[in-house]
């Protein structure tokens, strides 16, 4: 009778430990998700992480400011002129600005532009591989080698992302509407002020 029990013991604590370990390899090799799912989840994680903020140009409400959805992710507009701005008041010690559309900075670095996030191939991320944005968001520089990504873009943030989560967020950019818009060309420090103090 004891040795009954035993055997019956065994095989539960075995058969525990087996699908216990079954599991755990399971949860360890994740089922791999599709291009539908894979864009799905970019969507998400680009709509819930600010990307709007900068990089879709605005319409302007009796509300307050609201996303122009027809030029979604498209950057700063080209057509679109700076305000002039004293540029006494911009420094390390004193103010940062930007304009309406919240896609253009003025800092100590110069002036920066939110980028055209769409997949047009002359203006956008049409051209740019998965690999050269993932190293973009890793490493803070354009296409992954080119020039340092400037203030306000939080690149820090972004490419602490898992590789997924940055493969989900170029799958899902590259899904979107393209839209033709050659957003302008940082703008160097010494630079700045000739510009912003047009009329």
């Amino acid at each position: 009778m004891r040795k009954g029990y035993f055997i019956a013991a065994a095989a539960a604590i075995f058969s525990l430990v087996f699908f216990n370990q079954l599991g755990c390899t399971e949860e360890a090799n994740p089922k791999p998700i599709n291009q539908e799912e894979m864009i799905a989840l970019g969507k998400y994680i680009v709509h819930t992480s600010g990307c709007d903020d900068c990089h879709t140009p605005k319409i302007f409400t009796e509300n307050g400011p609201m996303f122009d959805t027809t030029r979604r992710f498209s950057g700063y507009p080209a057509d679109e002129v700076l305000p002039a701005i004293d540029m006494s008041m911009i420094g390390p010690d004193e103010w940062s600005a930007t304009e309406k559309h919240l896609g253009a900075w003025v800092g100590p670095w110069g002036i920066s532009f939110a980028s055209n996030l769409t997949p047009d191939n002359a203006t956008g991320l049409g051209a740019v591989t998965e690999e050269m944005f993932i190293k973009t968001l890793r490493e803070g520089k354009l296409k992954g080698v080119g020039r340092p990504l400037l203030p306000p873009m939080p690149w820090h943030v972004y490419g602490q992302k898992t590789d997924e989560d940055l493969k989900a967020i170029y799958a899902y950019l590259q899904s979107i509407k393209p839209i033709k818009n050659m957003v302008p060309q940082p703008v160097s420090p010494d630079k700045a002020g000739e510009i912003l103090a047009r009329k």
